[in-house]
């Protein structure tokens, strides 16, 4: 892979401190790689209100009516972090608003996340290839994430679920239509309320993760991957448009359910409100571990 100027790469309005941006050539195509950072604060690879700043603007460039033969044929998603792809919701805000009882707070951040979201699944995989790349741990929000890829790519030691049932919730961002595309509402619904960690070759039986490489082949299993598409990449961008058409995320609906998440956010018991507590404080006790690519293109 060839870097190219920085020049070219879309400029996102707030200034990058989780997302890392390289722009490079790959069989021929454009290639965007967008690379998460951990919360420098925390050490946690999570969805907080910087990430979604900082998210939504690159996504604004990305999917902008203008400048066509500018934008990249793929998007790649990767974690700087060396354990974690990501482990969702940022789950000290959601102790904190639930503690004062700011549904308003809590419901923007979710909107935001849904935003998020759609842009990701919907709007950018109109007009390039996303691929999430999984190294790691993706929980919740993480996991939602890479489902909205076109395509996921998972390193044998990958995990993924949805624990939220721990504490009373559930995803609210989109895991049930973007399961239900490949496995039927049924199984999302099982997958949603099981707290069940679920191995990448597991889910690639199951139609979930598209392919599974060995640890530390990851880069080199998307570059094939886009290579192998080269002479036909306009082709399948067409099909996707033609899936989206057929089972894009319908925007009320992920509404309604952001509506429903936030209720039961408000009316947690006390139990799930301790075993709330109890994830923030596991998650506080984890020891920020270097990144990824050192310090990544900024």
């Amino acid at each position: 892979m060839h870097a190219m100027p920085h020049g070219d790469m879309p400029a996102p309005r707030a200034a990058r401190e989780r997302v890392a941006l390289d722009r490079t050539t790959s069989g021929g195509s454009d290639v965007l790689w967008v690379r998460l950072s951990p919360d420098a604060a925390t050490g946690l690879q999570n969805v907080t209100h910087a990430l979604l700043d900082e998210m939504l603007a690159l996504l604004d460039g990305l999917t902008a009516g203008g400048g066509a033969e500018h934008r990249p044929g793929h998007v790649v998603l990767q974690s700087r972090h060396p354990e974690h792809f990501c482990v969702g919701g940022d789950l000290r805000l959601f102790e904190s608003c639930i503690a004062r009882g700011d549904a308003v707070a809590l419901h923007d951040y979710s909107m935001r996340c849904l935003a998020l979201m759609l842009g990701w699944s919907t709007a950018l995989s109109s007009r390039a290839t996303s691929i999430a790349l999984v190294q790691g741990r993706a929980l919740g929000g993480g996991f939602e994430m890479a489902l909205g890829a076109d395509r996921i790519i998972a390193e044998e030691r990958s995990t993924f679920g949805f624990p939220e049932i721990v504490f009373g919730l559930f995803p609210c961002t989109g895991a049930m239509g973007l399961l239900q595309q490949r496995v039927g509402a049924r199984q999302a619904e099982r997958m949603m309320t099981n707290n069940r960690l679920y191995r990448a070759r597991e889910l690639h039986a199951m139609g979930i993760v598209d392919e599974v490489c060995a640890d530390g082949e990851g880069e080199a299993a998307v570059a094939r991957f886009i290579a192998e598409r080269t002479n036909r990449h306009a082709a399948m961008l067409a099909v996707q448009r033609i899936r989206l058409r057929a089972s894009a995320l319908d925007r009320d609906a992920c509404v309604r359910v952001v509506d429903d998440w936030v209720h039961a956010a408000m009316h947690l018991s006390a139990d799930e409100r301790r075993a709330l507590r109890t994830l923030v404080l596991l998650q506080g006790a984890q020891t920020p571990q270097p990144s990824r690519h050192g310090a990544g293109t900024r």
